[in-house]
């Protein structure tokens, strides 16, 4: 087992970013990574539990021990027991370290108040035979000064000859040639990292994104009066505006994630936000200061505004008042703004030299696939499969940015089946950056091509071209025409259409794939610490053992196929031979068959489903069983069991679920869940390039 041992060469480096990212990085490797801070330092304000911890428990599902408080230590270290307090840390790391492969151990953060703690980083990071990697930030300084920063606190550990020093992450980089040219010219001014034993493990950029509060955050930190809450618990503030204007010359600075702060009677103001914000800007909010009342009969016109969800607050503060308590923001991450914290560490994660760190730690007997690797393997076997990806409901708001985010990402080339005029519009109301090469097709402009092929697809129905053309009306249908005839290679749809409407046109033109005789589906289930699959939960009510066991192969190649080693559970109400009834007979008989036509696939049944996934309920009801207790693929006997099983676990386990995933068909078609966030169709997208290219193997 590896320890890293993370010290930091001065306050404000972005120390707890550092390690959201470096447990992101080393779970993307398929390790087991634990997480300890032995010192809690809070900062002023801070409540409840330790933030770093916290965070990392939230953000990766990765529990630690409870860290010792300053005073503590420092009561300890008073009384010169730096001995013992150096043995109930070690005691603490077991804990922390127990079936890992690796351990982030987060040091000591030097401040005004905590001069040792330098010295302290060094015993702690001996005592537990770590490796150090340090973490800076370039301040407002030369190269050659930040070079010198670093270089100071390596040799307080030894040096770059010291075997355990690996090298330094630098946060927050901030240079306009770019982080190559940056890194480039520090190579050449830095001693250590032009020896091999030094390395520059990471350079991440500054992000102003990542920083960006909540709404709600800015209420809380000037105890704001809440007049409309509106989204404020989702906007974020990009930028803060104090308009003091006219209304002519503010309206060019009313953009996406903009906060305008303006006195309460500044009616002008208050009308031209709320205009802007009913012709979809989505501005972070309106902040009234100077404790002024707005106008009751202002608000009133403003109606249409606050039900869109523009948040409105106001203080009694002065505009300059207001304006300084803004500027003195904490830009730490809130212990419950868990979208920032996972932003944080994937972008962190995504500027570390992970394949570095990987070799460095060796690989474990069998890789563990957290939900952090399952993601970060799909973006990038999507990006290697470079698919064509068509989405019917191209003009939809979060289709339209997903697509924007999938093509500059290069997770697929996506085609959006609307007027372009309309794509614009909604991208310029939701502050959506069109990339370039984003598809924008005109249903109206190609649908006549697509006549003919339907009809000769569908001849044996009876279908003619007056049919076929009415049918074409609908996107998703001229979507799954444009698949039948590979010019595109998978279609996504469902954010605005049901899973009937999705499947029914692929059933009709693309057909199940050769050796299957239905269509079913799989969601990927991000459980804190493993992914597993749940099939099916979408598509087949009431499937008979026949129907079941199909089921139970087709999902067991899906899991195979994203990395997830199959070990099929097919669950019951029933354990083993326990009891009997149709519903349990049929699931014994679907194993059976699942047995016979597949003997070398790891499968077992009828399992409860505690039976199935929890080793100690195993050794008592299934002792014999080669799945039982580490099942990856759980099969439901009906879509009652397996709808409402996978929306329960989702919910009350704050558990994210990939899917549903279509399995069974010639050629990949994915529904979405008419909830879908933004980031559910990314993923659900890259899925659908990753079936593609496995299909076309």
């Amino acid at each position: 087992m590896h320890t890293f041992f993370i010290a930091p060469t001065g306050f404000g480096v972005g120390l707890t970013s550092t390690s959201l990212g470096l447990v992101g990085a080393l779970e993307r490797a398929g390790l087991k990574v634990g997480f300890f801070k032995p010192i809690a330092q809070p900062h002023p304000g801070d409540e409840g539990p330790e933030r770093s911890s916290e965070l990392i428990a939230r953000t990766h599902g990765l529990d630690s021990p409870k860290p010792l408080s300053l005073v503590h230590v420092e009561q300890m270290l008073g009384d010169g027991q730096l001995d013992d307090l150096l043995e109930e840390i070690i005691s603490l790391y077991q804990q922390a370290a127990a079936d890992k492969d690796v351990v982030i151990v987060e040091g000591m953060v030097p401040t005004r108040h905590t001069s040792y703690a330098a010295r302290v980083n060094l015993h702690l990071a001996k005592s537990l035979d770590a490796e150090v990697i340090l973490v800076s930030a370039p301040e407002q300084e030369s190269l050659n000064e930040l070079s010198d920063r670093v270089e100071i606190l390596a040799q307080l550990f030894g040096g770059p000859k010291d075997p355990k020093l690996l090298g330094v992450i630098l946060n927050k980089v901030r240079n306009e040639g770019g982080l190559e040219a940056f890194a480039k010219r520090l190579h050449e001014l830095s001693p250590l990292l032009k020896t091999d034993d030094f390395r520059l493990l990471g350079c991440i950029p500054w992000q102003e994104e990542l920083n960006a509060p909540r709404t709600r955050d800015i209420a809380d930190l000037l105890d704001a009066r809440v007049l409309n809450a509106g989204d404020y618990e989702q906007r974020r503030v990009l930028k803060i505006v104090l308009c003091a204007r006219a209304v002519a010359n503010t309206v060019q600075l009313l953009k996406p994630g903009t906060l305008v702060v303006t006195p309460g009677d500044r009616d002008d103001i208050i009308l031209a936000v709320s205009l802007a914000a009913m012709n979809g800007m989505p501005l972070a909010g309106l902040l009234l200061c100077s404790d002024f009342a707005p106008d009751p009969r202002i608000m009133e016109l403003c109606r249409g505004a606050l039900h869109s969800g523009l948040p409105v607050l106001t203080v009694s503060t002065g505009s300059y008042d207001t304006a300084t308590n803004l500027s003195q923001l904490n830009k730490e991450i809130p212990l419950d703004d868990k979208e920032r914290a996972e932003k944080v560490a994937d972008f962190v994660a995504s500027h570390i030299d992970h394949d570095w760190l990987r070799a460095r730690c060796g690989t474990p007997n069998e890789p563990h696939l957290s939900p952090a690797a399952f993601r970060y393997q799909l973006v990038q076997r999507a990006k290697a499969a470079n698919k064509r990806i068509v989405l019917p409901e191209g003009s939809e708001p979060r289709t339209v940015q997903a697509a924007a985010l999938c093509q500059a990402r290069g997770i697929a080339r996506c085609v959006l089946l609307a007027k372009p005029e309309d794509v614009q519009a909604v991208a310029q109301a939701h502050g959506i950056e069109l990339p370039a090469g984003l598809e924008i097709l005109d249903p109206d402009l190609i649908r006549e091509r697509y006549v003919e092929p339907m009809v000769q697809l569908r001849k044996g129905k009876g279908l003619n071209a007056p049919m076929a053309a009415a049918q074409l009306d609908d996107t998703v249908v001229l979507g799954t025409m444009m698949l039948a005839l590979d010019e595109v290679d998978g279609l996504v749809s469902g954010a605005i259409h049901t899973t009937a409407n999705t499947i029914r046109p692929a059933l009709q033109l693309i057909k199940t794939a050769p050796g299957y005789k239905l269509v079913s589906s799989v969601f990927f289930m991000l459980l804190p610490d493993q992914v597993v699959v749940y099939g099916d939960c979408a598509v087949n009510p009431d499937p008979n053992a026949e129907e079941l066991a199909e089921i139970a192969v087709q999902s067991a190649a899906s899991a195979s196929a994203f990395g997830i080693p199959p070990r099929v559970a097919m669950l019951s109400y029933s354990t083993g031979d326990s009891s009997s009834g149709d519903d349990v007979d049929k699931v014994r008989e679907a194993t059976r068959l699942a047995k016979q036509s597949h003997p070398d696939l790891l499968l077992d049944g009828p399992l409860q489903y505690d039976a199935a996934a929890i080793t100690s309920v195993a050794r008592q009801k299934a002792p014999n069983s080669s799945v039982a207790g580490q099942a990856t693929v759980f099969i439901f006997p009906d879509l009652n069991t397996g709808n409402t099983t996978y929306k329960a676990v989702q919910r009350s386990a704050d558990c994210v679920s990939v899917g549903p995933m279509l399995q069974g068909l010639r050629k990949p078609v994915n529904d979405l869940s008419r909830g879908a966030l933004v980031d559910d169709i990314v993923y659900t997208i890259a899925l659908t390039a990753i079936q593609a290219a496995n299909l076309a193997e």
